[in-house]
């Protein structure tokens, strides 16, 4: 299943909609685009999406057990915000600890269909210092299939959405490397540029229907 561009444009509207109309389970500080849509492809095979999100600061948990005894999921109040689960118990989710888990909350309140082919990072870091982080972390492992790839678009910052990167996407304007290149300007040799872009694309390319990967800095 791919996404004709217009609807993978008009999709990731919907998204920065959401951010900026609905109670978040977690502060929202950035959105980001990145991969297909970036690339100008269409269709788009898969959606890729990055938002940073800061950590719940000073969240009320007076009613946490309240939550717990009736969804299940510890942490209300700790790590999500409890008017959100108010508002949107539906989306509640829990990590495998069985507490709440802010990426899980944000993909149940963000992609709704699970069978969009949709994929949602989300991170406490911005999508740059990300992007060097996974780097420097898949370069250790030698696991190239949790790179992120670099070639993103910043489309919605701390409340301002940029009108100009969203023109520039529906335009297809952008002029972006490909992806081995792309790593290469980032420090990998030819070689490692290349197998890594390759892990990656087929790392991509099992992915099915809507997706979610959470990451802390």
């Amino acid at each position: 299943m791919s996404l004709p561009r217009g609807d993978a444009l008009d999709r990731v509207a919907d998204i920065l909609d959401t951010v900026e109309s609905e109670q978040m389970p977690v502060p929202v500080r950035e959105v980001w685009v990145y991969g297909d849509l970036a690339l100008g492809l269409d269709p788009v095979d898969r959606l890729d999406v990055y938002l940073t999100k800061d950590i719940l600061l000073g969240g009320d948990a007076s009613r946490a057990d309240e939550f717990e005894a009736e969804y299940g999921v510890q942490g209300v109040g700790q790590t999500v915000r409890t008017e959100w689960a108010e508002q949107y118990p539906e989306h509640l989710r829990a990590n495998a600890n069985g507490h709440a888990a802010p990426e899980k909350c944000l993909g149940a309140h963000l992609l709704p269909d699970d069978d969009e082919p949709v994929h949602l990072e989300v991170c406490n870091a911005s999508f740059d210092d990300n992007v060097t982080q996974r780097l420097a972390g898949a370069k250790r492992r030698e696991d190239w299939s949790t790179l992120l790839d670099p070639r993103g678009v910043c489309l919605w910052v701390d409340g301002q959405r940029s009108e100009e990167a969203m023109r520039k996407l529906r335009e297809s304007e952008l002029a972006l490397p490909t992806l081995s290149r792309a790593l290469g300007m980032l420090g990998l040799e030819e070689e490692q540029a290349e197998a890594a872009a390759s892990e990656l694309h087929e790392w991509r390319e099992q992915q099915e229907g809507a997706t979610v990967r959470g990451d802390v800095v």
